[in-house]
């Protein structure tokens, strides 16, 4: 049974460009999230699992757009064959369906997975080990505050009387759980 071929393609941010990442597939339909691939809790990554029928395909560029640990990335690829839902890495080559359950494409997956997972771990401790450095130079500052000490008194002084809090977000500007972070001060 032939079904829809779908891409899923996902950038980190919305500021990154998407079109590369499978311009040259032909689709019937793609679903794009521009969230971080922490973890599974994408809103179109939902709904591409909600919307794939048996007979699918699913194409994504590279198995770290799919999921950057190794357990969602298995966990997502045997939760789409087993609804008959194929899933192909287009850089890695790799296809995943019913019909071709080896146990070679299944190591491979592992190992590849394992090691976009190291890589990410890598780039997570270079970066660390940056903000170390620079902060002993005193170049890093952090994060600038979203608000200023006056704000900050204000909020809490609104949030003592009773203004709801997501109000006060929008008034001020800023995500509520960015509030939460000011209320603890």
């Amino acid at each position: 049974m032939k079904g829809q071929t779908i891409g899923y393609i996902r950038v980190s941010s919305f500021e990154q460009n998407e079109a590369r990442q499978l311009e040259k597939e032909a689709l019937d339909r793609v679903f794009t999230d521009k969230a971080s691939g922490k973890d599974t809790n994408r809103p179109q990554l939902k709904e591409l699992i909600q919307f794939v029928r048996e007979g699918d395909l699913v194409l994504v560029h590279s198995m770290d757009r799919l999921a950057r640990n190794l357990d969602d990335l298995r966990k997502l690829v045997k939760s789409f064959v087993a609804k008959g839902v194929s899933v192909k890495f287009v850089k890695e080559g790799l296809l995943f369906s019913t019909e071709d359950d080896s146990p070679m494409s299944n190591l491979l997956l592992s190992v590849m997975g394992a090691f976009a997972e190291f890589e990410r771990s890598l780039i997570k401790e270079r970066q660390r080990e940056g903000i170390e450095l620079a902060k002993k130079k005193g170049v890093y500052k952090g994060r600038a505050k979203a608000l200023s000490d006056e704000d900050i008194v204000l909020l809490n002084e609104r949030v003592s009387a009773g203004v709801n809090k997501s109000t006060l977000a929008k008034e001020f500007g800023i995500s509520r759980q960015t509030l939460y972070s000011y209320l603890r001060y």
